[in-house]
């Protein structure tokens, strides 16, 4: 199909912009105008000898990026494999200490820093620390002007949509959709990290 909609003509005169900015900050960026592309991307970046994880990347799942790694023979660790609570959670801690750590963001802004919510921490435990790499995806969707829109997207939008996913869950945006600053027991706003420039190599 052509791409001629206003939409997509934004993302592609915004897109290359963003992934400019990101690089300033030290990461290494690419935008990649379709899921197919975005797929071989990811894949291309990832040797084969490397221990992939991952966190709980909607974005990941609707590129086939998990799928596509265990067909073409890659070492995961898939926390989903787990057989009950106690070893998905030790999966998950394995996961910090992987070769390459896949996940998305929550918002970026046009300057290129990342903003991510996260309720247990894994996510950005494994952003900020752990991994010899981490790849993140993040559809157009995601961009926004500044830190403070990125807060906003990532408080607002993404952590009310992030919870549905699980059952039964006790916090206002569950049942209404919304925020209200909860503190209850459930709260996956735990966490909230800021990553404004690539860290630096360990050692």
């Amino acid at each position: 199909m052509e791409r001629n909609k206003p939409i997509e003509r934004r993302y592609d005169a915004l897109g290359p912009r963003v992934a400019e900015a990101l690089r300033k900050r030290r990461f290494d960026a690419y935008y990649c105008k379709t899921a197919g592309e975005a797929l071989r991307q990811i894949v291309d970046l990832i040797p084969k000898d490397h221990m992939v994880s991952w966190g709980g990347s909607e974005t990941m799942i609707e590129l086939g990026v998990q799928v596509r790694l265990k067909q073409e023979g890659y070492r995961v660790l898939d926390r989903d494999s787990a057989r009950n609570p106690s070893e998905r959670t030790e999966i998950m801690r394995q996961a910090l200490l992987c070769d390459t750590f896949l996940m998305s963001s929550n918002a970026i802004t046009e300057d290129g820093q990342l903003i991510n919510i996260d309720g247990n921490g894994n996510r950005v435990a494994a952003l900020a620390f752990g991994p010899r790499s981490v790849i993140v995806a993040a559809g157009m969707n995601k961009i926004v002007k500044s830190a403070e829109d990125a807060m906003r997207r990532a408080r607002t939008i993404a952590a009310p949509a992030v919870i549905q996913r699980f059952r039964d869950m006790n916090t206002p945006c569950y049942q209404t959709g919304a925020c209200a600053e909860c503190l209850s027991p459930d709260c996956i706003c735990a966490q909230l990290v800021t990553t404004r420039i690539a860290g630096l190599p360990a050692g």
